[in-house]
């Protein structure tokens, strides 16, 4: 259980993470529309992306040319399924992350990729 809490606490220290889990309780997005969204690299992005999902608070899913991240409907160990229903209740008020679920409903993944 320790290792689960020091991954998932460690996973969410960094604002960019927790901004993304707050965007994924909208909905699944790629990797792209995720960068869109918080302005970052890709490869900051894609760091985030693996920390989060090593912690059981994200996962991910080939659709055609796109990696889809989403919330997991069943995490893989309790403690980050607890950790998740405490997300959703908790920065509903917060401005940026307003903003960010706002932009995430929004965000197309063909218009970033010129499809």
């Amino acid at each position: 259980m320790q290792q689960h809490a020091v991954k998932v606490f460690k996973a969410l220290s960094d604002p960019g993470r927790l901004r993304i889990v707050k965007m994924l309780e909208e909905r699944e997005l790629c990797m792209c529309e995720i960068r869109e969204v918080l302005q970052l690299s890709n490869a900051t992005v894609s760091k985030h992306l693996t920390l989060l999902r090593d912690a059981g608070l994200v996962e991910d899913s080939k659709d055609g040319r796109w990696v889809n991240f989403s919330l997991p409907a069943k995490p893989t160990n309790q403690f980050a399924g607890d950790i998740l229903k405490l997300l959703k209740k908790s920065l509903v008020d917060e401005e940026t992350v307003t903003k960010d679920k706002k932009t995430a409903k929004h965000v197309c993944r063909k218009k970033i990729c010129g499809i």
